[in-house]
């Protein structure tokens, strides 16, 4: 009997009996278009070969990107080298070109849109995740996403007839008052400046970051926050050490979706940081992003050099975007290899 058990038949996929050690490595031999007689699954094959065409497709399309945007920059290249990335002066008169004014004015701006967003984001993520009744959850779950629509020159608008006026004549006088001993609260409130760049992109970015971190924390298994309320846990505690360190995963990637959103965008930042190209502590003062200054003056560029240092100024941001999904790739996979990261997105 237990001679017979040994070499029973196990059915493979090719439909022939194979032996127990066998039956792992036929599968793998097999080729998923072929049928179990080992005929040619015409469809099978046709549908394999045009979605990896579709897959190579998105590929080709960033390299093309990435060579046009460097030939487009290849005078500006030549002509300054890396003194590009350091300098300060951008004088189309003179052509002289230095991006760092603008690097500076996209790294600070986004960054400070996360300090605002990120803790806004995840308390209205946890509210709706966990502890909002249903009705509420759905309406304003639908509120939260609708913000995520609305066309970037309608923020842009908004921020420069009610958010642009009441930091001028409130915020920023009360921060004045109160911080003023601190560099980044010194000088003239304007309402336009590096700290309206970043109240505009932190309301943008936020429906980002709530709507996945709330998918990401109702994917965390109910058991988890029974187990959690089984043994005394209050609701916050059930959320701090059982929802939040299996969403922390998820939690990051959508962080990182938010700032390259930051990142890249263009109109309403245009509309209230004030496009000046200088590099200051203050955030009362204007400032410049990259895609700012491309949307500007790209159309009104004229000579050579002016339109291969502003191809150049996208090259960066490009390279920089490029980089921050590979950070973030990085991130999610490290935060998810820690005790208590299983979280996904």
């Amino acid at each position: 009997m237990a001679r017979g058990a040994e070499h029973r038949a196990w059915d493979g996929l090719d439909g022939r009996p194979s032996r127990r050690g066998e039956s792992a490595a036929t599968p793998a031999r097999r080729r998923p278009w072929l049928s179990r007689d080992g005929e040619v699954n015409l469809g099978d094959l046709v549908f394999r070969q045009v979605t990896a065409l579709f897959a190579a497709g998105t590929v080709l399309t960033l390299a093309a990107m990435a060579i046009q945007m460097t030939r487009a920059s290849a005078l500006s290249l030549e002509r300054f080298g890396l003194r590009f990335l350091v300098g300060r002066d951008w004088d189309p008169v003179r052509e002289l070109f230095g991006a760092l004014p603008f690097i500076y004015g996209t790294l600070v701006s986004s960054l400070l849109a996360l300090l605002i967003a990120v803790p806004v984001s995840l308390g209205v993520a946890i509210y709706l995740a966990e502890l909002a009744p249903l009705w509420i959850r759905r309406s304003l779950g639908f509120v939260i996403e609708l913000l995520a629509a609305i066309p970037s020159v309608v923020y842009g608008l908004w921020g420069i007839f009610v958010l642009a006026p009441w930091l001028r004549g409130t915020v920023e006088p009360a921060l004045q008052r109160a911080l003023g001993f601190l560099p980044l609260f010194r000088g003239t409130p304007r309402g336009v400046g590096m700290l309206a760049g970043g109240v505009i992109l932190a309301i943008m970015i936020l429906p980002t970051i709530a709507s996945v971190s709330r998918d990401v924390m109702r994917a965390v298994p109910n058991s988890l926050r029974e187990g959690a309320l089984a043994l005394g846990a209050t609701r916050w505690e059930t959320v701090r050490a059982a929802v939040l360190p299996q969403a922390r995963s998820g939690i990051v990637g959508a962080i990182i979706l938010g700032l390259g959103r930051a990142l890249g965008e263009t109109m309403a930042v245009t509309m209230v940081i004030g496009n000046r190209a200088e590099i200051s502590a203050s955030l009362f003062a204007p400032s410049y992003t990259m895609a700012s200054v491309i949307a500007n003056e790209y159309t009104e560029a004229s000579g050579d050099l002016y339109l291969a240092a502003l191809s150049e100024l996208g090259l960066i941001l490009f390279g920089v975007t490029l980089a921050l999904n590979l950070i973030a790739r990085l991130l999610v996979w490290r935060v998810g290899r820690l005790p208590g990261g299983a979280g996904r997105l």
